[in-house]
């Protein structure tokens, strides 16, 4: 499609500007759609972050039907209201899209089907999302449904009001049984997708107990008092026990999964009720431990 900028949208950053023209594309998209020879200024191929002008010509390669061909997804209700919904996510299942240029089912398009529409943010990427999950990881999800009901569930999260538990399955025996690790976390620059302990990074706690041990491995209960990305894989590996099967700080997948479950989420409701939300290990945490 083409368009062209408007004297209000002079000096906007390219990826700004298509996500303007195209409200239902994330900004990260954007910049992926930029930053892949996509997006066009007066027929030349350029980066997100140019400033466009008044009267450019802006040419964009993308069909936005993508997004109605997402494929539906049925995910596990542990409860549900008029505000939001907890879901207990499997494994391998997106939270929202982060850029992708083919549409994929994750949490954002199921919670897209329950989303009031007069908020108007429907076709939103990330709309009902409060706090995400990584791909790898299964568990407890919150979304909610409409934007006082998420900004009152995000506020949580940024006060650290929310009380989060996640089980896990860690390389060798750890010298204590229980402990406090709280280090600094930051991107790392030499490998942009991943995080490091690092002295400029950011404030970052997690506190673990061992349950089990087998020869080879330990199932440790780990609770984040942050909440930053990646936060419990990159602490485990840096005490020298990373989660088994994790592909960016452990050995390598020598599995089906990386074994890192959110079992348990404590959160306030918009109805001002406390909740606690559990979702069941799964069994191949057993089965791992067992062998």
């Amino acid at each position: 499609m083409r368009a062209v900028v408007a004297e209000s949208q002079n000096g906007q950053r390219l990826d700004v500007f298509v996500v303007t023209v195209l409200p239902r594309l994330s900004r990260a998209f954007a910049q992926k759609l930029c930053d892949s020879g996509k997006v066009a200024v007066n027929g030349t191929a350029t980066r997100a972050g140019r400033k466009v002008k008044q009267g450019d010509d802006i040419g964009i390669d993308y069909d936005i039907s993508e997004f109605d061909s997402v494929p539906v997804i049925d995910l596990p209700v542990m409860y549900e209201d008029d505000n939001c919904v907890v879901v207990n996510k499997p494994r391998g299942v997106l939270t929202h899209t982060q850029g992708a240029f083919k549409a994929e089912a994750s949490v954002a398009s199921f919670l897209r089907t329950r989303v009031h529409e007069a908020d108007g943010w429907k076709d939103d990427g990330r709309a009902g999302i409060v706090h995400r999950l990584d791909r790898a990881t299964s568990g407890v999800i919150i979304g909610a449904k409409h934007k006082s009901a998420l900004s009152f569930l995000q506020k949580q999260f940024a006060q650290r009001k929310v009380r989060k538990a996640y089980i896990a399955i860690v390389e060798g025996h750890l010298k204590r049984q229980e402990a406090i690790i709280d280090m600094p976390i930051e991107r790392n620059p030499k490998a942009p997708a991943t995080f490091r302990v690092g002295a400029n990074g950011k404030p970052a706690v997690t506190h673990y107990k061992v349950l089990k041990k087998n020869p080879a491995a330990s199932l440790v209960e780990l609770k984040p008092e942050t909440g930053r990305t990646h936060q419990l894989r990159v602490h485990m590996s840096y005490i020298g026990h990373p989660i088994v099967n994790d592909p960016l700080y452990g050995h390598g997948m020598h599995g089906e999964r990386l074994y890192l479950h959110a079992l348990s989420l404590e959160i306030t409701l918009p109805s001002h009720e406390r909740k606690l939300f559990t979702a069941a290990i799964p069994d191949e945490f057993a089965d791992y431990m067992d062998m």
